[in-house]
């Protein structure tokens, strides 16, 4: 029991830190292959006769080590690998079942060196990758986030309050108590078209280039550079602030991020990358609020 379990780690941790190499190295992409057919693959080599094998358990606490790897090294947040787990445990059960299954079927129940059985699967997931990844290469799609929020107080007075932030300091969301990137301050160099703004967050930094610019009615700018950890999948594109005055005197303000992203199924990631980047527009507005009634009152 004891050696299986230590060569079912070693499979295990061997597949996946191959894959991330793969990854890292852009030989393959953040698509099917990597977050379906990789832990498919191992659950099927590593399924026995029944679920409660000691290979599952090996494979349950290399995906542990490996993921803590991932955090300990920067490589990746824990918002984007709680995330990716539901899809990768998804995988690794359905492959599982299927070979308990298969085995089921079979009247001899012969026993299968697992290092030689892994080698094919190994070699259809690299195939697969990068085949995935090559028609993948020029197929990222612009995608457009928008919020909205309704405001006290005068176009020109949430236009002067957003458009350069010394400090932000609200209440953080749920994904931004995980990991999610924390904006810090946003600081408007030149304010006019071609001027730089930039935002830093805890580790990392977005900087923006003016490319619209109407006082109290739009802010438009192109996002030149990032750096936020783990997060090459993620393009940033652009960040708009649209203010319209409603009749009331109040402010109507329109929050739009666009962005692209190289993450795949998009049928599961893009609901959550909705999620990820709203919470991140709840926190500028929650801070934007704050920084209003301190100037202004109300």
């Amino acid at each position: 029991m004891k050696k299986e379990l230590i060569t079912s780690i070693i499979i295990s941790l061997t597949f996946l830190s191959l894959g991330f190499i793969l990854l890292h190295y852009e030989l393959i992409g953040y698509g099917l292959s990597f977050f379906v057919f990789l832990p498919f693959t191992l659950g099927y080599i590593l399924g026995k006769t029944t679920i409660k094998a000691i290979s599952l358990w090996g494979l349950i606490i290399s995906l542990i080590i490996f993921f803590f790897l991932l955090l300990v090294g920067g490589l990746e947040g824990m918002v984007c690998i709680l995330m990716a787990l539901p899809l990768i445990i998804g995988a690794v059960a359905l492959g599982a079942l299927i070979k308990y299954l298969m085995k089921k079927q079979q009247k001899n129940d012969t026993k299968e060196n697992i290092i030689k059985s892994s080698i094919l699967p190994f070699c259809l997931f690299i195939i697969f990758g990068i085949t995935e990844s090559e028609l993948s290469k020029n197929n990222n799609n612009i995608i457009e986030i928008k919020s909205e929020i309704i405001l006290p107080y005068s176009t020109m007075e949430v236009y002067e309050t957003i458009k350069s932030v010394d400090t932000l300091n609200a209440e953080k969301p749920f994904l931004m108590k995980l990991d999610l990137p924390i904006p810090q301050k946003c600081i408007l160099e030149e304010e006019k078209v071609g001027g730089i703004r930039t935002c830093y967050f805890e580790g990392g930094l977005i900087v923006e280039k003016i490319t619209e610019l109407e006082k109290g009615k739009i802010l438009k700018m192109d996002v030149i550079d990032y750096q936020l950890t783990g997060r090459k999948w993620l393009g940033f594109k652009e960040a708009i602030y649209l203010f319209d005055e409603l009749e009331n005197g109040q402010t109507k303000m329109t929050r739009i991020t666009t962005y692209t992203s190289e993450l795949y199924p998009r049928i599961y990631w893009q609901p959550l990358e909705k999620i990820g980047i709203e919470q991140e527009h709840e926190y500028v507005f929650k801070n934007l609020i704050q920084d209003l009634k301190n100037k202004y009152g109300g």
